[in-house]
C-alpha cells in the first residue's frame, strides 16, 4: 500500500509548479498559512513551507482547518496536469510529436521571479499560461538572471534609484537538467573570443516547461559568470552575448533535451540567432545547402514584433558580429559580407548594421504584429524589406495581445463571474457566448464588487507610501498622515507603465491650472494614482517620472495625486483591480498593443485612452472613453497639445460627470452600463487564450504544415 503524501508534501510539490500561482484557491492556502510572512516574503511559497516544518505545518492547518483544502487542490493539480480533454488536444495535436519553441528575452510569470521588465515579459508569462491552459504542446526558452531587473526606490528628490538583489535558485520553483549520465546538462558556444557555457535550469508553468540558461557557473571566465546578471543591462556587447546565449544557446539546449520543435516561436527580435543553429544542424545533419536549409527553416519560424519605435530594434555593428557569429558564419558557408546581409534591409548597403528585427523576418514565413494599428505601421515600417510589393502585400499580419484572465481577475470578480457566466467558463474565456451572459449582472451587485476592490488598492497605496515614508526617516505624525490619503468616494484614475517619453505620463501636466481645478473640485473632486519605472539608462524618462513625483509632493495635490514605487505584477494587480479609469496616452501610434487596460476591463475598470494599440481596434463607444479622434498632426507638437486638451474636455464633459451621476442609492447607473457593456465586448477578444488560439490556427499549425485545406488563389 503506497504511502499518504502529508500535507507538507503536497504543498511542497504545488509550489514546485507555477500553476498555483493562477489559482486563487492555492493562493488563499499558502497566505492563510501565515498572512504577514506570506506578505513579507513576496509570496513565494517555497520560502513559506521553508520556515514551516511538517509539523508546524500541521499544527497550523488543524488551527485554521485547511487539510480538506490542501487535499483538494493537489488532486485539481494532479486532474488538470494529466487532462487531455483539452482545445489543443483539438485543435494543436500534431504539435504533440514536436512541440512549439516559444523564445522570449523575459517571462514575467509572478512576483517572486524578477526576470521580466515589463509589457514583454508579462506578455510572454501569460502566453505559457494561456498554452498550459489550453494543453498546446510547447516548451518556452529565456535566460535565467540572478540579479533579475532592478528594484526601484525613489529618493525625496524623485529620482529613481535601481537597487539589484541576488536571487538563490533554491530558493525558486527551478531544477537543474540532467545529462544522460545525472551530470548538470551543459551547453557551449563558441565565439572568436573564447568558449561560453551555460547551465539549463527548468522551470513548470503549469504543463508548459521553461528552459533557462545560466552562464553563472565555474566553467566561465568572471566576465561571463555575470552574462545572464541582470536583463537589459550592460553594453552591445553584454547585449549581444546574451542574444547569442538565448537564440543559438536555446537551441542548443532544446536539442540535448532531445527535444525537436516543430515551430519554432520568435518573441521580438531579441531570439532571431536560434533559426542560424537550426539552419546550421540540418546543413550538418542531413546535408543541406544553406538555402535550402534556410528555406525549411524559415518555413517553421514564426517572428512577432512588438515595438514601432526605432530605438526599440537591436542593431550591431560587423565586429561584434564577426567576434561571436564568425565561427557559425563559417559553419553556413558565409562570408563576412553575405551573412552580415541577413541583417540588413539592403544588403548590398555595407554601411548598414545588422539589425536582428531583420534577421527575424527573413528568418520566418510569418510574421506578426501585435494589434491591427500596429501591424498598418509594421507593413510601412518596414516595407523596403520587399521593394517588389505593394504596402498592402507587405507579409506582416497581426494578432492582437491578451491577458491571462485567471492571473489577473480578482477573486471578488471571479466569484461574481463565477454567478453571471456559464459553468467553467474559465475554460472557455476565448469564446464571445460565454461572455453574452454578463448581461444578466446586477449594477448594484457589480458596483458593490468595484468598490470593494478600490478600497483594497487604496489600503494597499497607503501601506505602501507609510512604509516609503518610514524609509526617508520622516516623522511619525508624518507616516500617519498617509493613512487618510485617497477617499474611496471620489474618482480614482490609474496610470501605470514604463516611463518612456512616447507614453507621456505627464501630458496632463501641460495645464497644471486645469488640473488643479480638476483636482480640488469640492463638489466633483478626481485623485490619480501612478505607478512605473524608467529604463537605468533613460534619463528623460526618470525626469519625467522626478516631475510626477515632485508634483504629488506639492499643498495643492498632496494626496490627491500619489506616486508609488516599485511597480511590479504585484502592485500592477492591485491597480488594475481597484482604480475607476485606467489613463493611457501615449503618442499614436507608438503604442504597439499595451495590455495593462485589458486587465482593467477584466475587473470592471473604465478605459480613457488615446485610440492606439488594443484600444483602437476595441473602442465602440459605449464601453470606455477616447482621447482624440485618432488623427495625427504632422506637428509632434501640435499633436501633444491636441491630446492633451482632448484629455481635459473628456474628463470634463465625460468622465467626471458620468461617475457623479448617482442614483437614489448612491450608484452610478449610467456608469456600471458602461463596465458591463466593456467586460461584455472586451473580455473575450482581449484575453490571452483568444490570442493563443489566434496563433495555433494561423501561425504554428500552417508553420508545422499540418492544415487541411490550404488554397493559393492564382494572380
Amino acid at each position: 500500500m503506497a504511502r499518504v503524501k502529508t500535507i507538507h508534501e503536497k504543498l511542497s510539490e504545488l509550489a514546485g509548479n507555477l500553476w498555483w500561482s493562477w489559482q486563487p484557491e492555492v493562493t488563499a492556502l499558502f497566505r492563510e498559512i501565515d498572512p504577514s510572512l506570506w506578505s513579507r516574503l513576496s509570496h513565494n511559497p517555497i520560502l513559506l513551507l521553508r520556515e514551516y516544518t511538517p509539523d508546524k505545518l500541521e499544527m497550523r492547518a488543524r488551527e485554521v482547518v485547511l487539510h480538506s483544502r490542501i487535499n483538494a487542490a493537489y488532486r485539481d493539480w494532479q486532474e488538470y496536469m494529466s487532462s487531455t480533454d483539452t482545445w489543443g488536444d483539438t485543435h494543436a495535436g500534431v504539435l504533440g510529436f514536436r512541440p512549439v519553441a516559444y523564445f522570449s528575452a523575459e517571462f514575467g510569470l509572478h512576483e517572486s521571479f524578477r526576470i521580466y521588465s515589463g509589457g514583454l515579459g508579462i506578455l510572454a508569462g501569460d502566453h505559457l499560461k494561456s498554452a498550459s491552459d489550453l494543453g498546446i504542446p510547447l516548451v518556452g526558452v529565456g535566460l535565467f538572471y540572478h540579479e533579475g531587473y532592478f528594484t526601484q526606490n525613489v529618493d525625496q528628490s524623485g529620482w529613481q534609484q535601481e537597487v539589484y538583489a541576488v536571487a538563490d535558485p533554491a530558493d525558486l520553483p527551478i531544477n537543474e537538467t540532467t545529462n544522460a549520465d545525472g551530470d548538470p546538462l551543459i551547453i557551449s558556444l563558441q565565439t572568436r573570443s573564447g568558449t561560453i557555457h551555460a547551465k539549463v535550469w527548468q522551470m513548470d508553468v503549469g504543463r508548459v516547461p521553461l528552459y533557462l540558461l545560466d552562464t553563472n557557473i565555474s566553467e566561465n571566465s568572471p566576465e561571463d559568470r555575470k552574462l545572464t546578471a541582470r536583463l537589459y543591462g550592460g553594453d552591445h556587447r553584454v547585449r549581444i552575448r546574451q542574444e547569442l546565449l538565448l537564440g543559438v544557446g536555446g537551441v542548443k539546449a532544446l536539442a540535448a533535451l532531445g527535444i525537436k520543435p516543430r515551430v519554432v516561436h520568435m518573441n521580438e527580435g531579441h531570439s532571431a540567432f536560434a533559426p542560424l543553429e537550426l539552419i546550421r544542424m540540418r546543413m550538418h545533419d542531413d546535408g543541406l545547402s544553406f538555402d535550402d536549409a534556410l528555406r525549411d527553416t524559415a518555413a517553421m519560424g514564426c517572428f512577432t514584433t512588438h515595438t514601432p519605435v526605432p530605438a526599440g530594434h537591436d542593431r550591431f555593428d560587423g565586429g561584434l558580429i564577426e567576434e561571436h557569429l564568425g565561427p557559425i558564419r563559417e559553419a553556413l558557408g558565409l562570408d563576412h559580407q553575405g551573412f552580415m546581409g541577413l541583417g540588413r534591409v539592403d544588403p548590398h548597403n555595407h554601411g548598414e548594421t545588422f539589425c536582428m528585427t531583420v534577421l527575424a523576418f527573413k528568418a520566418s514565413r510569418r510574421a506578426n504584429a501585435v494589434s491591427n494599428l500596429h501591424g498598418v505601421v509594421s507593413r510601412r515600417m518596414w516595407r523596403n524589406l520587399w521593394p517588389w510589393r505593394s504596402e498592402e502585400e507587405i507579409p506582416i499580419g497581426h494578432i492582437t495581445n491578451g491577458v491571462h484572465v485567471s492571473t489577473w481577475l480578482a477573486q471578488q470578480m471571479r466569484d461574481l463571474y463565477d454567478r453571471m457566466l456559464p459553468a467553467k467558463w474559465n475554460l472557455k474565456t476565448g469564446e464571445p457566448e460565454v461572455w453574452a451572459e454578463f448581461e444578466r449582472v446586477r449594477p448594484t451587485e457589480l458596483w458593490e464588487t468595484h468598490q470593494s476592490l478600490k478600497n483594497r488598492l487604496i489600503l494597499h497605496a497607503r501601506f505602501r507610501m507609510a512604509k516609503q515614508a518610514k524609509r526617508y526617516g520622516l516623522s511619525e505624525d508624518v507616516v500617519d498622515s498617509f493613512s487618510n490619503i485617497l477617499d474611496p468616494q471620489h474618482l480614482l484614475i490609474g496610470f501605470a507603465r514604463r516611463f518612456a517619453p512616447y507614453k507621456r505620463a505627464d501630458l496632463m501636466m501641460r495645464d497644471l491650472e486645469a488640473l488643479e481645478q480638476i483636482v480640488t473640485d469640492a463638489d466633483r473632486p478626481v485623485q490619480f494614482v501612478f505607478g512605473g519605472k524608467a529604463h537605468p539608462a533613460d534619463e528623460f524618462g526618470k525626469q519625467i517620472m522626478q516631475r510626477i513625483y515632485r508634483l504629488s509632493q506639492e499643498p495643492t495635490f498632496k494626496g490627491k495625486i500619489v506616486f508609488l514605487e516599485d511597480y511590479d505584477i504585484n502592485l500592477a494587480r492591485y491597480l488594475v483591480q481597484g482604480v475607476d479609469v485606467w489613463l493611457n496616452n501615449p503618442r499614436r501610434p507608438l503604442e504597439a498593443s499595451g495590455t495593462s487596460g485589458q486587465k482593467v476591463v477584466l475587473n470592471g475598470g473604465l478605459n480613457l485612452s488615446v485610440l492606439d494599440g488594443w484600444w483602437a481596434e476595441a473602442f465602440d463607444g459605449t464601453n470606455g472613453f477616447a482621447i482624440g479622434d485618432g488623427l495625427i498632426h504632422a506637428n509632434q507638437e501640435i499633436q501633444d497639445e491636441r491630446d492633451a486638451k482632448s484629455l481635459l474636455h473628456v474628463l470634463h464633459h465625460e468622465v467626471i460627470p458620468l461617475y457623479y451621476d448617482r442614483d437614489q442609492d448612491d450608484v452610478p447607473l449610467k456608469w456600471v452600463q458602461k463596465m458591463t457593456r466593456a467586460i461584455r465586448t472586451l473580455g473575450w477578444r482581449f484575453n490571452a487564450d483568444r490570442m493563443v488560439m489566434d496563433y495555433v490556427t494561423e501561425e504554428y499549425v500552417p508553420a508545422a504544415g499540418s492544415t487541411s485545406c490550404s488554397m493559393t488563389v492564382m494572380p
